[in-house]
């Protein structure tokens, strides 16, 4: 990710970070097979370079809720797919 990128992202409104993520949930929970594991799946993607790119300025604790969630999100997918 260039530093560029980065900026743009700090700038995002928390909020609207929020509901766009919860709608990509909810999208990828309702939706049926494949496009539902799909729509998880970008989600999974960004958290995982959210967690990845952060990880050395956050606390054992932030990571281990991380990768915990990360881990229930790829099961979700896995399992939608199926």
């Amino acid at each position: 990710m260039t530093p560029s990128f980065l900026h743009r992202l700090a700038r995002v409104n928390p909020t609207t970070a929020f509901v766009g993520a919860l709608v990509l949930l909810l999208a990828g929970l309702f939706l049926p097979g494949i496009v539902g594991a799909l729509l998880l799946g970008v989600l999974a993607a960004g958290l995982a370079a959210l967690t990845f790119t952060t990880w050395p300025v956050q606390s054992g604790i932030t990571r281990a809720v991380r990768l915990v969630l990360l881990s229930v999100l790829v099961a979700a997918v896995v399992a939608k797919a199926l």
